[in-house]
Formats: structure tokens, C-alpha cells, sequence
């Protein structure tokens, strides 16, 4: 029981970092930039090397165990790629136009924490002549803001669900593993926060109106959290504390499938945007490394 109420905490937190992110947005006199892409780029190392490296390995351990060796690393293969064509899905269901890892422009979230900085112009379409790089028509009608920002902590909802599963299962099983994935997630969570922020600030003017929303978009982190716990005591008769080898094997493959997905199609394409020269790579190889000495620490 005390492993539940680890891997709840830990996925709660990975989740409210959207929160943090917002909060950068309106109390920082600067947006650091190369900060958010050595960060992003970070949590995609970690999320990179440990699908790989630690994951993976558990997932087809526990399924060769099960099933043998050819027949094991068969389910497990499937149960991997599985996990990547499940949040395929989910990124099919959010619209292109409200993608919440796009980058906004410094002269955008200005006005969120210096309230004398002019409002920048540029235009929600992306086809628009006078657009700017990176830049949307924040004069625009306030009811299309909202829509744009509420779409995007939606979008930001249905990515963290999965996300949600992934460190739970993970805390649940092993705690410091569930600690790693946490973190990576959490700071991928960051520019979310200010994705859902910036728009909603600008339909409504209200800064608490807009951290609030942008700290609900991570609350589906922990729901994925409890339904996973509620379907594994379901599955177990009343206990999620033994696993089934078979069960949890394609588990955690499908999560490594999930979390490879993420790291490659959004977090290092957000942290090459974000930042400049060789910063996501740093990031990168930084989170590889800090990752590979916590797993040799933890043996």
C-alpha cells in the first residue's frame, strides 16, 4: 500500500509542473529560453535512455520468464510498438492549430509579468501575411483565445493521461525508477504550462484565471493514475500489490513505447526551438548521464 501512495504522489507531481510553467510565465521578469530547451531536452534523455535501457528490459525479463525467449520478446516487441501507436492515436485527436507544445515568442508572454509591455501582433492563422515567426494576433477576438487556450489544456489533458499511467506503474513497481520518470515528465510539463497560460491571459486578462487552467491541465496525470490503479485492483481481486509477471511484462513495455514516442516527436523537436546552438543536445546527453548514474546507484 505504502508503494500506491508513492506512485500517486509521484504522478501528481509530474502533473501539477504544468503549474510551474505558468507561474514562470507571470513572475519571471525574463522567459529563459535555452533554459526550458536544456530542460525539455533533459527530460528527453532521461526518458530516452531509461525506455531503453531499463524499461524495456524489465518488460521482456518478465515476459521471457512467462512465455520463453522467442515467444517473450515477441509479446513484448508488439506490447512496445503498441505503446507508441497508442499516443499516435491521442495526438490524432488533438487538433494541429492548438498543438500544445508549440513555441511562443519572447515579445508574447512580456505583457504576462510586465503589465507595461505592448501587446505583440501577429496572427492566429498561420497562413496569415503579417505573421511573425512564432508569433499569433494576441489583439484578436478574446472568445477565439479562449477557445485556442482551453483546446490547448485539453490537448495537454489527453497527452497526460498516458503520462499519468506510465509513472504510476512505474512508482508502483520500483519507486526510485517511478522518482526518474516523474521528474523527466515534470520537466517536460513546464512549457505546457506556459502553452495554456498565454492565450487564456490574453482572452481574459486575468492571471489567476489563467495559472488556474493551466494547473488543472495537469490534473489528468494523477486521474490516469487512479482509473490504472481502480482497473489493476479490478484485474486482481482486490490487490494491486502482486502483479501478475505476465500482465506487468506488457505494462511496461507499452509504457517504454509511449515515452519513446514522446521524446521524439515532441520533446526534442519543443527543445531544438526553444533553444540555440548545441543546447538540446546538452540536455540531451545530460539527462542520459544522470539517469545512467542513478540506475548504477540504485543497483
Amino acid at each position: 500500500m505504502n508503494n500506491v501512495w508513492i506512485a500517486l504522489a509521484l504522478t501528481t507531481f509530474a502533473g501539477m509542473a504544468t503549474g510551474i510553467g505558468s507561474a514562470i510565465a507571470f513572475f519571471a521578469k525574463r522567459t529563459n529560453y535555452r533554459f526550458l530547451s536544456v530542460a525539455t531536452g533533459f527530460s528527453a534523455g532521461v526518458m530516452l535512455y531509461v525506455s531503453f535501457v531499463e524499461i524495456f528490459v524489465k518488460g521482456a525479463d518478465a515476459l521471457t520468464e512467462e512465455y520463453g525467449d522467442v515467444s517473450g520478446y515477441a509479446v513484448n516487441t508488439l506490447a512496445f510498438f503498441g505503446g507508441m501507436a497508442l499516443i499516435f492515436l491521442i495526438d490524432n485527436l488533438i487538433p494541429a492549430g492548438e498543438n500544445p507544445h508549440e513555441t511562443h515568442a519572447e515579445a508574447e508572454t512580456a505583457p504576462l509579468h510586465d503589465p507595461a509591455a505592448p501587446l505583440p501582433v501577429g496572427s492566429l492563422l498561420p497562413d496569415h501575411a503579417g505573421a511573425g515567426p512564432g508569433m499569433h494576433d494576441h489583439t484578436a477576438d478574446h472568445h477565439k483565445l479562449m477557445r485556442m487556450g482551453l483546446f490547448t489544456a485539453l490537448a495537454i489533458g489527453i497527452h497526460n493521461f498516458p503520462e499519468g499511467l506510465a509513472t504510476f506503474l512505474a512508482a508502483l513497481q520500483d519507486p526510485g525508477l517511478g522518482l526518474a520518470i516523474a521528474i523527466a515528465i515534470a520537466l517536460h510539463n513546464i512549457p505546457e504550462g506556459i502553452s495554456v497560460s498565454v492565450p487564456i491571459f490574453y482572452a481574459t486578462g486575468n492571471r489567476k484565471r489563467a495559472f488556474i487552467y493551466s494547473l488543472l491541465s495537469g490534473l489528468s496525470e494523477p486521474v490516469g493514475a487512479m482509473i490504472a490503479y481502480i482497473v489493476l485492483i479490478a484485474l486482481l481481486g482486490g490487490s494491486a500489490a502482486d502483479v501478475p509477471r505476465s500482465l506487468m511484462g506488457v505494462l511496461f513495455a507499452g509504457v517504454a513505447g509511449i515515452m519513446v514516442y514522446i521524446s521524439l516527436d515532441e520533446l526534442l523537436p519543443t527543445s531544438r526551438a526553444y533553444g540555440k546552438g548545441h543546447d538540446s543536445l546538452f540536455g540531451l546527453v545530460g539527462g542520459m548521464l544522470v539517469m545512467a548514474i542513478s540506475l548504477v546507484l540504485m543497483k
